[in-house]
């Protein structure tokens, strides 16, 4: 058996629901939306605070060009592709934009030597983009670095977002 690719709201709120790489889960009041080991990766949660609803992606290529046809299959892998279902999977629980916190983890440097490829800060480059063109703010951020791993757990009863970061918790 499979893991669904986006995770709608359910009826049995006050579930931990953990949000693998490449995909993406929305969920309700109660509800804590959880991914681990953003490396390179990126995490990216949205809340809204008058419906109480919110969603979490975990990223884990900037664009969809790389491979169109695992982006069809997988949208939440790439971040050009998973941003924009997210929205989509938040609105359709009953977001509404204009009341959208937004805050991102991840995209740090992958290795000890040479970040031949740059993924975490061309995944960065390529939501800061794609925000900026559909006129969305962040609120906050802990992006970059080298060899930080990184795990984000959003709580929708409160809209709490918990950073660990090496081991630190941190609200973000």
């Amino acid at each position: 058996m499979t893991t669904p690719l986006v995770r709608p709201v359910g009826r049995d709120a006050g579930r931990d629901i953990v949000v693998g790489i490449g995909e993406l889960a929305v969920g309700g009041r109660g509800d804590r939306l959880i991914t681990y080991a953003l490396g390179s990766c990126l995490g990216v949660a949205l809340y809204d605070p008058v419906a109480g609803v919110g969603g979490l992606l975990h990223a884990m290529l900037p664009t969809s060009s790389l491979d169109p046809q695992r982006a069809t299959q997988t949208p939440a892998l790439f971040v050009d592709t998973g941003v924009p279902a997210l929205f989509r999977a938040c609105y359709a629980a009953g977001a509404a934009k204009s009341r959208l916190v937004v805050r991102v983890a991840g995209g740090g440097r992958s290795g000890d030597g040479e970040d031949q490829f740059q993924i975490g800060k061309r995944n960065v480059l390529t939501l800061r983009k794609l925000l900026w063109k559909n006129a969305v703010l962040v609120q906050a951020e802990d992006v970059g670095g080298e060899n930080l791993s990184r795990s984000l757990a959003l709580d929708l009863g409160t809209g709490a977002l918990r950073l660990r970061r090496n081991g630190d918790d941190l609200l973000l």
